[in-house]
């Protein structure tokens, strides 16, 4: 998956944006050939998704739960990142955007109260909000830069750049001492949901620099 994450970072430094990579310089879209960094982006996040609902089966409470939260912000990043030029959304999909995930936000506020791990789970909840309110404000701006506000953009951004290489440190010794203890159900696989955690991390860095 690495290669994928290197990908969606690059072209989102290089500021050509998670809709605008999937068009040629004629503003064709490309329907042949090897996949774009948009669509990569979007694969990943509906992949995260999709293994989160998988983590919903499992025998720990806490554990559904938090997978709960974390499919529906996989497949909402997902959605969000489809490049424009195959699909606009209608005018009422972001303030659906920013309802859903603002309640979402206060659900995790709430679960916030005995497991601080869902702190984590209001910021993205709430970037998802931000970033929903940037594009229903300034929709010919979306995901080609010049929207949001600077400063709180650079807040999120260094938030989430800081989660991921957390992560991504932590990742290695959990994923070691999983492979030495032998593998359980695949919904309780604890260095599988760092994974899914760290790529929707990275996934929200690679938006968020695109306002």
């Amino acid at each position: 998956m690495l290669p994928v994450y290197i990908l969606a970072l690059a072209c989102a430094l290089h500021g050509r944006g998670i809709a605008s990579i999937d068009a040629t310089s004629s503003g064709e879209v490309r329907v042949h050939g090897p996949a774009s960094p948009g669509w990569l982006l979007v694969a990943l996040c509906a992949a995260t998704g999709a293994y989160c609902l998988l983590r919903m089966r499992s025998s720990v409470e806490e554990q559904r739960r938090a997978a709960g939260g974390e499919a529906l912000m996989g497949f909402g990043m997902a959605a969000m990142a489809v490049p424009t030029t195959v699909f606009t959304p209608p005018a009422w999909a972001w303030p659906l955007y920013a309802a859903v995930f603002g309640a979402a936000a206060l659900r995790a506020l709430w679960s916030a109260r005995s497991s601080p791990h869902h702190l984590h789970h209001l910021v993205g909840a709430a970037a998802m909000v931000y970033m929903a309110v940037v594009m229903a404000a300034s929709p010919g701006a979306h995901h080609h830069g010049g929207a949001g506000v600077p400063p709180l953009t650079g807040v999120l951004l260094l938030y989430f750049t800081g989660y991921v290489l957390l992560s991504g440190a932590r990742l290695v010794p959990v994923a070691a001492a999983a492979a030495g203890a032998g593998t359980g159900g695949w919904g309780d696989r604890p260095e599988l949901a760092r994974a899914c955690r760290l790529s929707m991390g990275i996934g929200m860095v690679a938006m968020l620099l695109t306002l």
